[in-house]
């Protein structure tokens, strides 16, 4: 049996009909809402932005918020509500990786909601989001709990089925960041292959730049 691959260009334009997808991206807004970092004057980078639902969330909350993606099927669909919006203070960029492309800027806060498990090293990446983040800025990555493979299935664009959050906070360590903590910030009841459904936790990691 082969493989599942998703092409986010082919499904933005329904992306955002899936009442789970809104309900976590509410509820991680939600979350690093709590958290009380953010402010009216600060700059926000949010990697992995998709269609916007979390950044519209969070906008409201800043100075000026870059919506980073690859996919340019999903920023056309951003780029329509922030048109609609009349949206001044957000800006977007398509971005690839795997292309060589490398974030640019600095930013108050980086924000990276559930996209870490389409990169094979996360190592790269969270060196680039301490290089983009301000002398006392912040990071918050949400993604999943372990979940055995069970949340994504048999999708060969997924290279990491949930995060222990012991390994996640070695490796913000590592990357520079300090003042790390987690909370629970979600959870996803959804159908799993063989039958029956599951509930999938969702943490918020945050950390600092301290230097």
């Amino acid at each position: 049996m082969s493989s599942k691959k998703w092409n986010f260009d082919e499904e933005a334009a329904s992306w955002d009909k899936n009442p789970g997808r809104v309900k976590v991206a509410n509820d991680i807004a939600d979350a690093i809402s709590r958290e009380g970092m953010l402010s009216p004057e600060m700059d926000v980078l949010e990697f992995g932005c998709g269609t916007g639902l979390l950044t519209l969330r969070l906008l409201p909350l800043a100075r000026s918020l870059t919506g980073v993606d690859s996919s340019e099927g999903m920023l056309g669909v951003l780029q329509k509500k922030m048109q609609a919006q009349n949206l001044t203070n957000l800006r977007l960029q398509h971005l690839d990786l795997e292309k060589g492309d490398v974030l640019e800027g600095s930013y108050d806060l980086v924000v990276c909601s559930m996209t870490l498990h389409h990169l094979k090293d996360t190592a790269p990446l969270l060196a680039q989001f301490f290089k983009v983040t301000a002398p006392r800025g912040y990071l918050c990555i949400a993604y999943l709990d372990p979940d055995d493979g069970q949340f994504h299935g048999d999708n060969d664009t997924v290279f990491h089925h949930g995060f222990d959050r012991a390994s996640l906070r070695r490796a913000l360590e590592d990357a520079g960041y300090e003042e790390i903590r987690d909370r629970t910030a979600a959870t996803i009841t959804k159908p799993i292959a063989g039958g029956g459904r599951r509930a999938f936790g969702v943490f918020l990691m945050t950390g600092r730049k301290v230097v």
